[in-house]
């Protein structure tokens, strides 16, 4: 089962050389023929934009065009002099500015915004996208990124010791003598004090004898 595929790409609208050639031609047929051909503009206008405020608007002027026309039967001069002929002329000549300037605005206001519509649904060509963005900068090349020869080699940092390498053993610090062995020399020191005492102080026995 196949999806629908695609949609067709929108057709392209007129180059802006040949657009600006139509006007001009539209323009000066409603201005030369005085009025009597002003209905041509809004008809192309109603024709290319198939909008129902052109064909309303096309409707008025072929109404006031038929005022128009009908004041103008009703004077037999040859330079419309009467009231009747004047009052046809000046409605011929604004309804054939009314048309040219309708014409402008209905023609300049659709072929922009089909212009507008033909670039946002025009296909991209193959191989060209919408721009990515650049990658960050890396600041180490990885394995895949030889360094250059110029680059300065890496300087070596001194390494902190290991925590768990050997510590060497801490000398213990002198153990005094404990307080029972002091105490048992001063006693010793006492006992021969109290000997000397005594032998200096019995009489001798060559003295005894005299």
């Amino acid at each position: 089962m196949q999806g629908p595929g695609y949609a067709p790409p929108p057709p392209q609208p007129p180059s802006t050389g040949v657009l600006v050639v139509l006007r001009v031609i539209f323009v000066a047929v409603a201005l030369l023929s005085i009025g009597f051909l002003a209905w041509v503009a809004p008809l192309r206008a109603a024709i290319v934009t198939r909008r129902r405020a052109e064909w309303g608007f096309f409707a008025g002027t072929l109404v006031v065009l038929g005022i128009s026309f009908a004041l103008l039967s009703t004077d037999h001069t040859d330079d419309f002099s009467t009231p009747n002929g004047n009052a046809g002329m000046i409605i011929l000549l604004l309804n054939a500015v009314a048309c040219v300037g309708y014409f402008l605005y209905a023609d300049i206001r659709h072929f922009h915004r089909l212009r507008q519509a033909y670039v946002a649904r025009m296909p991209l060509a193959p191989g060209y996208g919408y721009p990515q963005p650049a990658p960050p900068f890396a600041a180490t090349t990885g394995p895949s990124m030889p360094q250059p020869p110029y680059a300065p080699a890496p300087m070596p940092h001194p390494s902190a010791p290991h925590p768990s390498a050997p510590q060497p053993p801490v000398p213990a610090p002198p153990q005094r003598p404990a307080p029972a062995r002091i105490n048992q020399v001063r006693a010793e020191l006492d006992e021969l004090s109290d000997y000397l005492r005594k032998q200096d102080g019995r009489p001798g026995s060559g003295e005894g004898g005299r």
